[in-house]
């Protein structure tokens, strides 16, 4: 068994977003609540972060190498990391004010694929999952979402999957690589009642299966597409947030997790709760594209 490793203990209040960029053969990630992206040069061992005008839920890098694309809470945005300069593309749910974007990933056209939640809580299922395509426009894929993780796609694109962690249920759609549409709906994993956390962010690998990250599960869960439980990486922290493989070969698994919203006596039992974490399971991962605009 595969063991895991602290990467960088860098304290995050909340990890999230976790990115291999194969262009500059580094890990990115956000954490939202502190507004900062983080970066790491495995090879280097060298990791830097800046603070961002706005919280980052989740973003991509451009394939035209000028930046990234970037999902802040309130809307989607052009941000360069190097000079900080922001071109606001559109508010997210603009009649929504108690909604902002969660997690997101591109599909293998470019597109990015994100989706929201109701920031004030209550357990309402008003917020959406739109599609950004590379021409900026914004579709809406689906709506009555709880909150919005777990979005990832299948090694041939022809399926979404969705995590919504106020049902801690996982969905597969059909997805139409061509159009960017979603069809029809199934449900992979249902974890109340058979599972400690809930379901957070995922990346599949090149098996096809799913790795998701189980918010207050102190754990990474590798799912068959069937909805079959196949291993369970426990972790010394309760709150993993999100996955992606990277390295050279694709073959390491990052682990974004977070301190926020514990308290004192869970702190001091995982004190590395906020920290990088990686492993090296056996199975290699799949590249996630560039966004296309």
């Amino acid at each position: 068994m595969a063991e895991v490793e602290l990467v960088l203990d860098c304290h995050n209040t909340l990890g999230e977003g976790a990115v291999w960029n194969g262009a500059d053969r580094r890990l990115w990630w956000t954490d939202i609540e502190d507004c900062r992206l983080w970066a790491l040069e495995p090879q280097k061992r060298h990791s830097a972060s800046h603070q961002t005008p706005e919280r980052v839920s989740c973003f991509a890098p451009r394939g035209n190498g000028k930046g990234l694309v970037v999902a802040f809470a309130t809307g989607f945005a052009l941000y360069d990391p190097t000079t900080q300069i922001r071109e606001d593309i559109v508010t997210f749910e603009p009649d929504q004010p108690d909604t902002r974007l969660n997690d997101g990933r591109t599909d293998r056209q470019g597109r990015l694929i994100a989706g929201g939640f109701d920031e004030k809580g209550g357990g309402r299922l008003i917020s959406s999952v739109v599609r950004l395509d590379s021409d900026l426009t914004v579709t809406t894929l689906f709506s009555e979402v709880g909150c919005a993780n777990g979005i990832c796609f299948s090694p041939d694109g022809r399926t979404l999957y969705f995590a919504d962690s106020m049902r801690a249920e996982i969905w597969a759609f059909g997805y139409d690589p061509d159009s960017g549409r979603v069809g029809e709906k199934r449900v992979v994993a249902m974890l109340k009642g058979n599972r400690p956390g809930i379901p957070d962010g995922s990346c599949v690998d090149a098996e096809g299966c799913i790795w998701n990250a189980e918010w207050d599960g102190s754990a990474v869960v590798r799912w068959t597409p069937d909805g079959r439980i196949d291993r369970v990486v426990e972790l010394p922290v309760p709150r993993p947030t999100c996955v992606t493989f990277g390295g050279a070969d694709y073959g390491t698994l990052y682990i974004t997790t977070a301190r926020a919203w514990l308290n004192e006596e869970q702190l001091a039992k995982a004190p590395l709760s906020g920290g990088l974490f990686a492993l090296r399971p056996g199975v290699k991962g799949v590249a996630d594209s560039p966004f296309a605009g």
